[in-house]
């Protein structure tokens, strides 16, 4: 997504988010704690992924490397931090929709888990499954055991409508009060919502408000798989593909059983972040962010807003 598409993004989100958070207590009720950054002002986390023009999560970058632009304005960098070993928590959030049953995507959703499962940290790192159709469902509590997790998609079968903004809103609020600072949603589906009486643009809203990202894993088949070279060009841009971009999240597709290479790609951008900090305005509102690094040929997946109350 070019740099012009997220700026017309931030505006249309905002716009959503003025009116989905007019009562700032509803959204002081879900500012989650963040035990990395403690100072006596207030301070904004942002939670950021660099990558360089080969798609490799970038980790070696120091405080110097970075700038912060809000409303297109340098702000100072108050804390920094680039721990690459911290443990990380992820909302998986699984479709169980009737459309999930049409060309075995509910296997390759649940390969998709099992994947990243397998790839976890047996101590420190957490996880919880959550499903959805009509409503939000939690399946496995957030845990250290994934085998709780493996047994449980084990029964899931696909049936009903699909809520899909909805439940990725409600997930998000989920992990506001987990104690871990590397945290995420993983959306599993095939994209398609028909029921949700939330927008894409306020589920990104909120998300950025507690500076959860959401990545989406769009399981589809060959012929719909941006990657794939013989598919035909796909749109890239709204509804689950904004609110990963504008959360600091991405989008993956998979359209075939060995998901692996993915994987890898995806826990990787979740474990090797950076985390920076810088003072909250402190008139109420929301306030567009960049994140950039001052080093060429790098690009950076942040929040690309936050909301002062």
């Amino acid at each position: 997504m070019g740099t012009r598409q997220l700026g017309r993004g931030v505006l249309a989100i905002l716009l959503a988010a003025a009116a989905l958070f007019s009562a700032s207590d509803a959204v002081r009720a879900q500012e989650p704690a963040q035990p990395t950054f403690r100072s006596s002002v207030a301070v904004v986390p942002i939670a950021a992924v660099v990558r360089d023009s080969r798609n490799r999560v970038v980790r070696d970058l120091e405080r110097k490397d970075f700038e912060v632009l809000e409303q297109g304005a340098p702000r100072r960098i108050v804390e920094f931090s680039a721990q690459e070993n911290d443990p990380v928590s992820i909302a998986f959030l699984f479709d169980t929709s009737g459309s999930m049953g049409l060309v075995s995507n509910l296997a390759k959703g649940k390969e998709v888990i099992a994947q990243l499962l397998g790839r976890m940290q047996a101590k420190g790192d957490e996880a919880a499954l959550f499903t959805f159709h009509r409503s939000l469902r939690e399946e496995v509590p957030f845990t250290n055991d994934r085998y709780r997790i493996h047994r449980a998609l084990a029964r899931v079968e696909p049936w009903g409508l699909t809520s899909l903004y909805d439940a990725v809103a409600e997930t998000a609020k989920r992990l506001t009060d987990r104690p871990v600072v590397r945290r995420a949603v993983v959306v599993v589906s095939d994209g398609v919502d028909t029921s949700s009486a939330l927008s894409s643009g306020e589920v990104a809203a909120l998300a950025m408000a507690i500076d959860v990202p959401v990545y989406v894993v769009a399981v589809v088949s060959p012929l719909d798989d941006p990657s794939h070279t013989a598919a035909l060009p796909k749109k890239t841009t709204g509804g689950l593909y904004d609110v990963a971009y504008l959360t600091g999240g991405d989008v993956f597709h998979v359209s075939a059983f060995d998901p692996a290479t993915t994987m890898d790609t995806l826990l990787a951008a979740m474990r090797h972040q950076y985390f920076l900090a810088i003072e909250s305005s402190a008139a109420p509102g929301w306030y567009p962010l960049e994140v950039r690094t001052k080093k060429k040929g790098l690009t950076v997946r942040a929040r690309r807003a936050y909301l002062s109350d």
